[in-house]
C-alpha cells in the first residue's frame, strides 16, 4: 500500500516581514524528509498558530528542524550567519545550561539570566561611565582657565609675529586640544572611554536576542529546547515560542524605554538642538520597537522587557548618593541629595505645567 503523505508549512517568526522562510516538509510513515527553502512575502502572521506549536512537539519535527537548519544557513545571509556565529550560541549554551542548574520555568529563567548579565557585566561598566563623566566634568574649570591664558599667549605671539585671525584660531584651537588631551592622559579620563558600555550592552543585547530566536524556532544544536519553551511561559503568553498577540509584552516594553529615555532628558531641562534631536530619535525607536516585540517570540520580547526594567533600576541606582560614594564616583554638577524628589519635580514642570 502506498505511504500517504501530507505537506505541513512553518513560517520562521523572527525573519524579517519582507521575507518569511517556509519550509516545506513532507510527512510519511517511512519518515520526514527536508524540501526545498524558498522565501513568501505574503505569509504573516502564521495564520495556524496551534498547528504550529502541536507540530513542534513530535520528535520528527525537532529532527527535521536540526536538517533543514544547515539548508537555511548555506543559502542565508548576514543575519542568518550572524545567527550562526560563535557568540550567539555561547548564549543559547548560557540559557540552558542555568535552566538546568536552576530548575526554572523558562520565562522566568530568562527574566533571571537577564538578571544576571545586567548586574555582573553592565552594572559594573554603567559605574565606570559614571567615573569618567564625573572626571571629565571637574576639568572643566581648569580647562576653562586654560582656554583664557592660551588665548592670552596667542594675542602677544600674534602682534609679534603679525599672524592673520584666521592663524590665531588655528594655532588657538591646535594648542587648546593638545593641553585638553594631556589632561585627559593626566587624570586617565579620556571621553571615548564612557562609550565602552555601549560597545558591551549592545552587542551582547542582539546575541541574546538572537540565541532566544534560534531556541524558539528550534533553530538550535538543542531543538528540543523548543519544545520546553512551548509550554514555558506564563499568564498570557504560556507558549513562548508564538509572538504575544494581547500586545502586552511590547506595549510595556514601549513605556519603559520611554521612561527610561525621559530619565534622561530631565537631567538637563534647557537642552541643547543635538540633544533634542537625539532625544526624539530614541523617542522614536521606542515606539518602533512596540511593533517590532509584536512579531517575534514571547521569549524575545520578555528578555527585552526585563532588560529594560532592569536598566530602568540601573539608572535610578546610579542617582542615589549613597550608591555613588560608595562606588567613588566624583561629584558633578547634576548631584543632589534627594535625586528622585527633584527628578518627579522636573517631571511635574516639564510635563502637568
Amino acid at each position: 500500500m502506498a505511504a500517504k503523505s501530507v505537506k505541513i508549512k512553518i513560517v520562521s517568526r523572527m525573519l524579517p516581514v519582507s521575507a518569511v522562510a517556509r519550509v516545506c516538509m513532507r510527512v510519511s510513515s517511512s519518515g520526514i524528509s527536508c524540501g526545498s527553502l524558498s522565501l513568501d512575502t505574503k505569509t504573516w502572521p502564521l495564520p495556524q498558530p496551534r498547528l504550529r506549536a502541536a507540530f513542534l512537539k513530535t520528535p520528527m519535527a525537532a529532527a527535521s528542524l536540526v536538517s533543514c537548519r544547515s539548508v537555511t544557513t548555506e543559502t542565508g545571509g548576514w543575519y542568518e550567519s550572524l545567527a550562526d556565529s560563535t557568540a550567539v550560541h555561547l548564549m543559547e549554551q548560557l540559557l540552558i545550561s542555568t535552566q538546568n542548574a536552576t530548575g526554572l520555568p523558562w520565562w522566568a529563567n530568562v527574566i533571571a539570566t537577564t538578571f544576571a548579565l545586567r548586574t555582573v557585566v553592565t552594572l559594573p561598566l554603567g559605574v565606570y561611565q559614571s567615573i569618567i563623566i564625573g572626571k571629565v566634568e571637574a576639568l572643566q574649570p581648569e580647562i576653562a582657565d586654560l582656554a583664557k591664558r592660551l588665548r592670552y599667549e596667542v594675542s602677544i605671539k600674534a602682534e609679534q609675529k603679525g599672524w592673520t585671525e584666521k592663524t590665531c584660531r588655528y594655532q588657538f584651537k591646535r594648542n587648546l586640544k593638545r593641553i585638553v588631551s594631556e589632561l585627559y592622559v593626566r587624570d586617565n579620563c579620556h571621553p571615548f572611554k564612557a562609550s565602552v558600555l555601549v560597545w558591551v550592552q549592545l552587542p551582547m543585547w542582539v546575541c541574546m536576542s538572537l540565541a532566544l530566536r534560534n531556541l524558539s524556532l528550534g533553530a538550535s544544536h538543542s531543538p528540543s529546547v523548543c519544545e520546553e519553551l512551548a509550554v514555558g511561559g506564563a499568564l498570557w503568553f504560556p507558549d513562548l515560542t508564538l509572538p504575544d498577540y494581547t500586545w502586552v509584552l511590547p506595549v510595556s516594553l514601549g513605556i519603559t524605554n520611554l521612561l527610561i529615555t525621559e530619565i534622561f532628558a530631565l537631567r538637563r531641562l534647557e537642552a541643547s538642538k543635538v540633544q533634542k534631536y537625539v532625544t526624539n530619535f530614541i523617542r522614536g525607536i521606542s515606539i518602533l520597537m512596540i511593533p517590532i516585540a509584536a512579531t517575534v517570540p514571547s521569549s524575545m520580547a520578555v528578555y527585552w522587557l526585563s532588560s529594560s526594567l532592569v536598566g530602568l533600576g540601573h539608572n535610578l541606582l546610579l542617582r542615589s548618593p549613597r550608591f555613588r560614594r560608595l562606588c567613588r564616583i566624583p561629584p558633578s554638577r547634576g548631584d543632589s541629595n534627594m535625586p528622585y524628589r527633584d527628578l518627579a519635580a522636573a517631571a511635574v514642570r516639564k510635563y502637568l505645567k
